[in-house]
């Protein structure tokens, strides 16, 4: 029988870390004055009490590892539990939300989606933007770790392929999971404070540099106001372009470059194929623009910079409605939220090296086709691919596609029509933020949604940030047979 002493306690220790978190806003709010901050008070309470009694009741069950099984239910259970917590905020402060708006808004931030429910950003409390942003920038960190530390390990969607660069620095071999994600953990916070300083030079408030900072680096996207950058200063999305490009990296690329070597982050494919891609695009539709309007400014190439690097991050920021750009450049910003950033960054979706993997396979089944008798073996950075990665990538493709479709035609039924559905599905399987259309498009919201829409896209969120097959697998009967 399956052991889920380990899997609770961790999940405690983790509830019991987001109550502490609560603290922060706590002070923002009594430094403000405006009387919200027993909210805090009250959630980081009910929060750090239920996750002690969890870890307190599964202490006698922890050993010195988990099992495959057991590592499956702690990554799902994480992110099914954490926002659960973290919507006691916004049902009981400023915001009053319901059950399912309150979930979905925290699922939304602990997913580094970005969508939200809430209207009137700019006249919340501040302790409750600051959580929005706390939530995002937790969300993200822990996602760099799950991607570098356990799906290696759990083989999804060709993840493996990373097994052993997730633990070798400089040829040498990190004694525990736990040293490089504490190096992660410093590189992230030193690009969060780096962020802030920056917004700050741009006219932001300290205050609005810092949540910008937190879900900038996060590649979350919530914003402290409902028009998202539109509202800021314009040199504050060149800031935010530099620092969502950074975000999208892999991480561990970091670490080996303050290990003192930089050829695994200039000649890593992945890197490469992500500035190539971002390239393309923004090129291809900065002469779109030049071609609508005529002309061409250092604003119009600003927009589609930002915006696009917004969307193939997975940020979801806007600076304005892009919907107004015409039906191709709306079909662009469609498929480049599917494409996403690099492995073991914050960026969500189906990831940069997927498609190479892809590609690289289509490549030697042409050359196999022209010539039946030759030996032809994908690679990738160099080295051979195997038939088990490949194959794990293909399956990802395939239950990534299928989910999307269920997904859009689940949301049909509800009632949506055909762009939003689908947008919507995309969105929230990709966790990329906004959709398309007048609902829930740059300049929309996703309130105006029915309950049931609202669940299905919080489950979908959970499913693509965690990877697809991840979730999937527990629902399987051969994973709960002894």
């Amino acid at each position: 029988m399956l052991d889920l002493r380990p899997v609770g306690y961790v999940i405690g220790l983790t509830a019991m870390a987001l109550g502490l978190a609560m603290l922060l806003p706590l002070l923002v709010d009594i430094a403000q004055g405006r009387g919200h901050w027993h909210v805090f008070a009250q959630s980081c309470i009910l929060t750090i009490l239920i996750g002690g009694l969890v870890a307190g009741a599964s202490r006698n069950g922890v050993g010195e590892g988990l099992t495959i099984r057991q590592t499956f239910l702690l990554t799902t259970g994480v992110w099914v539990v954490l926002p659960l917590f973290g919507a006691l905020p916004f049902m009981l402060g400023a915001t009053a939300l319901d059950f399912t708006d309150a979930v979905f808004e925290a699922m939304s931030a602990l997913t580094t989606t970005g969508s939200t429910v809430i209207i009137g950003l700019d006249h919340l409390p501040k302790g409750i933007l600051l959580w929005r942003g706390i939530m995002q920038w937790l969300g993200g960190v822990g996602i760099i770790v799950v991607a570098m530390v356990f799906l290696p390990e759990l083989r999804v969607g060709g993840m493996q392929i990373f097994r052993a660069e997730a633990f070798d620095t400089m040829g040498k071999i990190l004694p525990r999971a736990t040293e490089i994600a504490s190096r992660i953990s410093v590189i992230y916070l030193a690009l969060t404070i780096a962020c802030t300083l920056s917004y700050v030079m741009t006219g932001m408030t300290p205050f609005d540099a810092t949540v910008h900072a937190m879900t900038t680096v996060a590649t979350g996207g919530m914003a402290n106001y409902d028009a998202s950058f539109g509202a800021l200063h314009p040199s504050a999305e060149y800031v935010a372009v530099v620092f969502m490009m950074l975000s999208a990296l892999p991480f561990v690329r970091y670490v080996q470059l303050l290990a003192g070597t930089t050829r695994p982050l200039l000649f890593d494919p992945q890197v490469h194929g992500f500035f190539k891609t971002v390239g393309c695009i923004v090129g291809v539709l900065t002469v779109w623009q030049f071609f609508q309007r005529e002309h061409l400014t250092e604003e119009t190439f600003r927009e589609v910079l930002f915006n696009v690097v917004s969307i193939i991050t997975g940020t979801g920021y806007a600076s304005e409605d892009y919907m107004l750009w015409g039906p191709f450049a709306v079909s662009i910003f469609f498929f480049t939220g599917l494409i996403g950033g690099c492995a073991g960054s914050t960026a969500c979706s189906v990831k940069i090296f997927r498609y190479q993997l892809l590609f690289a396979s289509i490549r030697v089944q042409l050359a196999r086709i022209r010539s039946p008798h030759g030996v032809f073996t994908p690679r990738y950075g160099g080295r051979n691919v195997d038939a088990d990665v490949l194959n794990s990538v293909m399956s990802f493709f395939v239950f990534f596609t299928v989910t999307l479709g269920v997904i859009a035609v689940l949301l049909g039924l509800t009632g949506l029509d055909f762009t939003t559905a689908l947008s919507g599905a995309a969105t929230a399987l990709g966790n990329i933020g906004p959709g398309l259309g007048d609902k829930i498009g740059p300049s929309g919201n996703f309130a105006t949604l029915g309950d049931t829409s609202k669940w299905i896209l919080s489950a979908a969120m959970l499913i693509g940030r965690l990877e697809v097959l991840v979730v999937y697998a527990i629902f399987t009967v051969s994973f709960w047979r002894n």
